[in-house]
């Protein structure tokens, strides 16, 4: 048996003139979580769903647990879990019957499904809210229901596509800790997401996507490494501040490797923090501008993307 439970090969979806994924290479290894985090419209979704054989490639293939999604996408299916990003629930049947419809689609029945779904509602800790109907479930319920649907039939693998969009702090909490115990029950996880820091918690190994490319792949280290020995200053302003002018005005120093405005920020990435800020604060006051507040961040996943696209990471 393989050690890798997917494998892309010049994966290309078109969709006109736009490329909406553009040769993507890359591969997760059995019991894994691997990210794959880039800006939204990067092209992650539309990724999963050839994966997902949901969407038919323009080009290339991807083989999961041995077969391809293009020549067995049945095969395929029956391995594979999916949770997509738009939720796929009956918001007037209850939590039970939702999982019941969807276990019963996946050719499951009897006492083993009942037995399954009791397991997921425990483990998705909504067995107390079992007969309940959807409706009346908030954003993070739903979104918990949503991964119970995903993992009704024991997939080798599972989708995550932006699982925690809009859901509150505790139930995002307890979505990134399931994700960390079904890595360690063995189960793959190919999870997607334009949040760093859910990236850099989660992930064996991360694959940074943007405008439809895989632009890099690797473990957290090999990535950091693209960077260099670079520190991150993030310069807070107030509401009104020019910062896009605040940040042309950094990229002059000689020692500024990028200066990024992002909304009510500057982000200046600088090979020693310390020796540039004195440097960076004249600027701002003499431009009349007051530095609220300012984080100092070793290199991580933000940096890296900055480092390869220029640009910040949310813009």
């Amino acid at each position: 048996m393989s050690r890798l439970i997917l494998e892309t090969a010049d994966l290309r979806k078109q969709y006109g003139d736009l490329t909406a994924v553009n040769q993507v290479n890359f591969s997760i290894q059995r019991g894994q979580v691997f990210s794959l985090l880039g800006p939204n419209g990067a092209g992650k979704s539309t990724t999963i769903s050839m994966l997902s054989c949901l969407l038919s490639p323009s080009d290339g293939d991807a083989t999961i647990d041995g077969h391809s999604i293009v020549n067995a996408p049945n095969k395929v299916k029956a391995v594979i879990g999916y949770v997509p990003q738009d939720l796929a629930l009956y918001n007037k049947l209850n939590a039970k019957h939702n999982l019941k419809f969807w276990g019963t689609m996946s050719g499951m029945g009897g006492a083993t499904l009942n037995k399954r779904i009791d397991e997921l509602l425990e483990r998705v800790e909504l067995a107390d809210r079992a007969n309940d109907r959807v409706e009346t479930f908030s954003g993070g319920m739903k979104r918990r229901l949503n991964i119970a649907v995903g993992l009704l039939h024991r997939p080798k693998l599972v989708f995550m596509d932006e699982p925690t969009v809009g859901i509150d702090p505790q139930s995002r909490r307890r979505i990134l800790d399931m994700v960390k115990e079904l890595r360690d029950e063995g189960m793959s996880v190919l999870y997607t997401t334009h949040y760093m820091e859910e990236a850099q918690e989660l992930s064996d190994e991360v694959g940074i996507i943007d405008h439809g490319k895989m632009i890099a792949q690797g473990t957290q280290d090999e990535l950091r490494r693209l960077v260099g020995e670079q520190d991150t200053l993030r310069l807070h302003f107030t509401e009104d501040a020019p910062t896009a002018d605040l940040a042309t005005s950094f990229t002059q120093l000689p020692f500024v490797s990028t200066a990024n405005a992002n909304e009510q920020e500057v982000v200046v990435t600088v090979p020693d923090a310390a020796s540039v800020l004195p440097d960076l604060l004249a600027i701002a006051t003499e431009a009349g501008q007051r530095v609220r507040s300012i984080d100092i961040e070793e290199p991580n996943l933000e940096a890296v993307f900055l480092h390869l696209t220029g640009r910040a990471l949310r813009e």
